[in-house]
């Protein structure tokens, strides 16, 4: 069973910067397609970024295109996100989220549906 492990959340000043991780079990990265999706307080989820599961391609939405980067470390099995320039608008539960994939793959989107999902961070951004 896969289970995905997210830590690094917190209160951060407009402007700071947070990593985000997020630690993958049961699956190995080269067959999952792992991604960063959050929710705001009374609003939906949305999906921001993804990593294929060959690691070759990488996507974002727009509002956080330049600012967020994700990353993984295939040694330890874990994703990061590496958040900066931070807005109060982007305080919302982070969650890190997956669905399994063992084909070579030629992108991802940050909106495909997952299958598997971690319990989720809280990030604050407020001064």
């Amino acid at each position: 069973q896969l289970q995905l492990v997210e830590s690094g959340g917190g209160l951060v000043q407009p402007g700071g910067s947070l990593r985000l991780s997020c630690e993958v079990s049961g699956l190995t990265l080269d067959s999952i397609v792992v991604g960063w999706v959050r929710q705001a307080p009374g609003k939906a989820r949305e999906g921001i970024s993804c990593i294929s599961n060959t690691g070759t391609w990488t996507n974002y939405v727009n509002s956080v295109r330049g600012r967020f980067s994700i990353s993984r470390d295939v040694a330890e099995n874990t994703v990061y996100l590496q958040m900066d320039s931070l807005q109060a608008e982007e305080t919302a539960t982070y969650y890190c989220a997956a669905y399994r994939n063992f084909l070579p793959t030629s992108g991802c989107s940050p909106a495909a549906p997952m299958k598997f999902w971690g319990e989720g961070v809280e990030v604050n951004v407020s001064s």
